[in-house]
């Protein structure tokens, strides 16, 4: 325990004093070159005449943990660019995904269906700015990915190109839609 009198050295510093005042868990020492500093006491080591009290491997473990200099600093996010930091829409093409049922729906039916709901989703995108979409087509025979690809292509404004392998493997595409074409 360290009171007011105690000689004290600080750990982890080359500083050494006569302890003046101790309020709650705040110490100020008078260093041997006479300035007044305070510390906290778990940073202080009493001096003893005769020998040094050398503190046990846990507590000077214990205070450097406590040191700001060894705690983790959080990490800032870095900012991304623009484009990269909105996510893009997502149209999931699937016809279980658009209506309830097929039944008595032919597959002309289906994929005309299909094509239907990718163009005014993509009409609404460009209406609203969206900078990309991926439609969802799934793998298949192939078929709504190349009829996709032909309306797609009817669009001056957009750029097709495959979606993100890793997140939706060879089963969508994604459209980049430029907001400022140049004629």
């Amino acid at each position: 325990m360290i009171k007011i009198g105690d000689i004290v050295s600080v750990l982890d510093e080359p500083i050494t004093g006569n302890v003046i005042s101790i309020k709650g868990n705040e110490v100020t020492i008078e260093s041997n070159d006479g300035f007044d500093i305070t510390f906290l006491a778990h940073e202080l080591v009493k001096e003893e005449s005769d020998s040094l009290i050398v503190p046990s491997y846990e507590e000077v473990e214990q205070n450097l943990q406590e040191k700001e200099v060894f705690k983790k600093k959080p990490k800032r996010p870095t900012p991304k660019p623009k484009e990269r930091s909105i996510p893009p829409m997502e149209v999931d093409l699937h016809i279980h995904k658009l209506i309830k049922s097929t039944k008595g729906m032919s597959n002309h039916e289906i994929v005309t269906f299909q094509l239907d709901t990718a163009k005014r989703q993509l009409d609404f995108a460009i209406n609203k700015r969206i900078p990309s979409v991926v439609f969802i087509h799934g793998v298949g025979q192939g078929v709504l990915k190349e009829e996709l690809r032909y309306l797609f292509g009817r669009y001056d404004n957009v750029r097709v190109s495959d979606a993100d392998y890793k997140k939706y493997g060879l089963g969508a595409m994604e459209i980049y839609i430029i907001q400022n074409p140049k004629n």
